[in-house]
């Protein structure tokens, strides 16, 4: 062994890539070894696939809804809607009510905490399902108003296109729509000013 080896510490007959090698390998086998402990504890933190196929409660952003506008997700493989109602939005429920055919929603399917004139636990937060109440068709938003093509005096709502179904922004049916009864409501709740959790009423907060 030269004196410089010999100073340094460092066998020349020794391959230090193979070492290097063997070191890395060792570390990665413990990186691997150590997400192998941690996977299956993160994903127990996370809904079966049995309960999400039972409907497990989803939450939703409202910040990311404009006023006005229509957000759309799916919670038990139906079609979830929640608009932002604006206050001319929230005004106009008034102004149609003689034209519908269960104005009260005493004959529709909602929660009873949503069994008022807005359907909803806060006026300008609307969360339907967005089924047509007819053959489950799904309608188009239409909050544009007048549109005489939709009706004489449209305020704004959802019209199904497939058989004329016409609902107002609270999804109230008009009188001479095929629907029978008003759009459904699913059970939700306020998780926060800014977010709801469909899935689940407000008892279980």
């Amino acid at each position: 062994m030269s004196t410089e080896s010999a100073i340094s510490g460092v066998n020349p007959n020794v391959d230090t890539s193979r070492r290097r090698f063997l070191t890395l390998a060792a570390s990665g086998m413990g990186v691997i070894g150590g997400a192998a402990v941690v996977w299956p504890i993160l994903a127990s933190l996370r809904p079966s696939a049995k309960a999400q196929a039972a409907g497990a409660p989803i939450a939703i952003d409202l910040a990311v809804i404009e006023p006005g506008q229509k957000f759309t997700t799916t919670w038990r493989g139906k079609a979830i809607w929640v608009v932002r109602r604006t206050p001319e939005m929230v005004a106009s429920l008034t102004k149609v009510t003689g034209e519908l055919v269960d104005p009260d929603s005493a004959s529709s399917k909602q929660p009873e905490y949503t069994q008022n004139a807005a359907r909803a636990i806060k006026p300008d937060i609307s969360v339907l399902i967005a089924n047509c109440t007819h053959l489950g068709c799904i309608p188009t938003y239409r909050p544009d108003h007048p549109a005489p093509d939709v009706a004489a005096n449209w305020e704004g709502g959802f019209y199904c296109p497939c058989h004329g179904s016409k609902f107002d922004l609270a999804g109230r049916v008009y009188k001479g729509s095929p629907a029978p009864v008003n759009l459904s409501i699913p059970p939700y709740r306020f998780a926060s000013d800014s977010q709801i959790v469909v899935g689940e009423d407000p008892s279980a907060a």
